[in-house]
């Protein structure tokens, strides 16, 4: 019992260093940018869109350094439920959650096509090397062509909106500094680091002890966990009436979650994929994304019933995930 409070107690501390240091990292990197003059709508769609995702990127990436490939790549699939069923299905039970053009014109049909592919990928047993060069490749283009959008349709409204985010992550609200954002930015990685190690030290000895997979402990606990930044920035921008930006902090999350956290992990080591994560865990993580669709049909909004379903799908994929705790 002791040993198991130890394994929960590194967990629980790696998971706080993890959303303290993703928060320094994120707050530097905004000062950075700011410094470099990148427009606060670019700030938006670049650095504080990857930022609530480098917890996940950290234990993934650490994870599979260490050979725990079961945690590195099941923390991303089960990421991106717990994103879409219960951030969204929370965040909608407090208030119907609105949905930007973009969102439903772009970035959601980019995930589903972004999701089928990391399925088919997770069929061959391995994110390979290449695989990760195209995961980078659809990231990095998208995130372009992205840019490109938002400097084009970016109206003065939300121009200010944007602007407002970014001075509330900004290290120094008047100018940033450099020493400053420097110090931020060195001390979240240095955090983060710890944060994963602790993280994945924690999980991989709590499977051990009460008999769960790694696998199971990646997508509930760990990938939950890394979650907490996704799940403060929607609830803070729901509660504060901001909806839509609620909503697009999930997709791009999700997107960045495949595509960047996949991809860079599975370039500096490739990633074997368990077979109940290929044939299991990817087509619940595809089934929730499509589950989306109709929501997102119905008036542009993810209404409060709607965000109870999800709830409910989510507590289903638990119930039955450690029904069969392979």
């Amino acid at each position: 019992m002791t040993t198991a409070l130890i394994a929960i107690g590194f967990i629980v501390v790696g998971l706080a260093l993890l959303f303290v240091g993703g928060e320094a990292l994120l707050r530097g990197a905004v000062g950075l940018a700011i410094l470099l003059h990148m427009t606060p709508a670019i700030i938006g769609l670049t650095v504080v869109a990857a930022g609530t995702s480098v917890p996940e990127l950290a234990v993934s990436t650490l994870a599979a350094f260490t050979g725990e490939n079961e945690i590195a790549v099941a923390n991303v699939v089960g990421s991106n439920i717990f994103n879409i069923c219960a951030i969204v299905g929370l965040c909608a039970v407090v208030r119907s959650l609105a949905i930007g053009g973009n969102t439903i014109k772009l970035e959601y049909p980019v995930l589903i096509l972004v999701t089928l592919l990391c399925v088919a990928v997770a069929q061959h047993g391995q994110v390979n090397r290449l695989d990760g060069i195209l995961f980078l490749a659809v990231y990095l283009g998208f995130m372009a062509y992205s840019v490109h959008l938002v400097r084009a349709q970016v109206t003065a409204q939300e121009e200010t909106e944007l602007e407002s985010e970014v001075k509330e992550l900004a290290p120094d609200r008047k100018r940033p500094r450099w020493w400053l954002s420097l110090l931020l930015v060195a001390g979240g990685i240095g955090l983060l680091t710890a944060g994963a190690q602790l993280t994945v030290l924690g999980a991989v000895d709590l499977a051990e002890m009460i008999g769960w997979s790694e696998r199971v402990i990646g997508l509930t606990i760990v990938s939950a966990g890394t979650s907490l930044p996704e799940v403060a920035a929607s609830f803070v921008s729901t509660v504060r009436g901001r909806t839509d930006i609620a909503l697009g902090n999930v997709v791009g999350s999700n997107l960045f979650n495949i595509l960047a956290i996949l991809g860079i992990t599975s370039v500096i080591h490739p990633l074997p994929v368990q077979a109940e994560i290929a044939t299991y865990d990817c087509w619940w993580m595809l089934g929730v994304t499509i589950l989306l669709f109709p929501f997102l049909l119905t008036k542009l909004r993810v209404a409060r019933l709607e965000g109870v379903i999800l709830l409910g799908v989510y507590g289903a994929y638990l119930a039955l995930l450690l029904q069969r705790p392979a």
